[in-house]
């Protein structure tokens, strides 16, 4: 690697209001950890009463090259913590828009677990979407943003999996984040 190159940043960003009771987004969390150039921010930790420091996530999101979002698929959305950072911290002028200019080029990469299979999301299944669909919100989000959008990574059925699935879940979530590490940016 040249002087001028570095592999990249990830910020992964977690947001679920009972981490502790969720088999599936533990066990993906739990794999981040220990990852080179791989910053963990859990959202409900950090801001429990919803009162968002801002200019300290502004920092962070200048600071990485991807930032990875981790949530479960909660009524077809993120949690509402994850959409209060999304409403206060990327702001016209900062993210987009006019001057806004701050993200281009990073990468937006979206982690996340639903209930239900994958069978239920498709034209004819019960939630009559497929996840591309439910998460072209955040795939636009990127785009006005001069972001990347990156494949994002989809756990399905996270309740029902015994534990051998979920930890195969888990080691290709971790490899997939090695992966984006492992990528060079100019530096």
């Amino acid at each position: 690697m040249s002087e001028a190159a570095r592999d990249s940043r990830l910020l992964l960003v977690m947001a679920h209001p009972a981490l502790e009771k969720s088999r599936a987004n533990t066990r993906l969390w739990a794999a981040s950890e220990g990852l080179a150039a791989v910053t963990r921010h859990d959202l409900y930790e950090t801001y429990p009463d919803f009162v968002v420091d801002v200019s300290s996530e502004k920092k962070k999101l200048v600071e990485h090259d991807i930032i990875a979002l981790q949530f479960p698929f909660y009524w077809y959305a993120m949690p509402a913590l994850m959409k209060e950072w999304f409403d206060l911290v990327w702001l016209h002028g900062f993210a987009y828009g006019k001057g806004g200019t701050k993200l281009a080029g990073k990468t937006l990469f979206v982690t996340c677990t639903t209930g239900g299979p994958t069978s239920a999301y498709h034209a004819l299944g019960y939630n009559r979407f497929t996840m591309e669909e439910f998460l072209r919100p955040l795939e636009q989000t990127a785009d006005l943003c001069g972001m990347v959008w990156e494949t994002p990574y989809v756990v399905h059925g996270a309740r029902i999996k015994s534990p051998e699935a979920l930890e195969a879940e888990a080691q290709r979530f971790r490899a997939r984040l090695t992966g984006l590490v492992g990528r060079t940016v100019a530096s």
